[in-house]
């Protein structure tokens, strides 16, 4: 018995390698997913500071520019809500599987993963103690 726990010994070793391999590329998938969305949540607020609506639009995520659009072209709609978008770095970025929270220090913008990329699902965020966000940009 003595001869197979010591078999055990490099075989125990290999699987808690692997163990902390599989963690590690998994918490640099979390970390790239965060940077992905950041970058994203930033894009679109460069765009709306900048008033490139046209960029802006694209960055929205499918059923939040259809929400937007029923209140007329999402450029023209976009124009008429009350965004103060963010010129300061995120201050937070929590992103868990396909879904992302970019915390600006006037603004809280939430996303989804797309096949083309992270996506805005809602913008001009404002935290409620114990309720969702209310939001001014949002889709359903």
């Amino acid at each position: 018995m003595a001869v197979h726990a010591r078999s055990m010994r490099p075989i125990t070793a290999l699987l808690l390698l692997g163990t902390l391999c599989v963690t590690s590329s998994g918490c640099a998938a979390v970390g790239e997913r965060a940077a992905a969305a950041e970058a994203a949540a930033t894009q679109f607020e460069a765009a709306l500071r900048g008033g490139d609506v046209r960029r802006a639009c694209e960055a929205l995520a499918p059923g939040t520019r259809e929400e937007l659009e029923q209140d007329g072209p999402c450029g023209t709609a976009l124009g008429t809500l009350n965004l103060t978008p963010a010129a300061a770095p995120a201050v937070r970025v929590d992103a868990y599987g396909s879904q992302a929270r970019v915390v600006f220090p006037r603004d809280t913008v939430f996303l989804a993963a797309y096949p083309d990329g992270w996506k805005v699902t809602a913008a001009g965020c404002v935290p409620r103690p114990g309720r969702p966000h209310r939001c001014e940009l949002k889709g359903d």
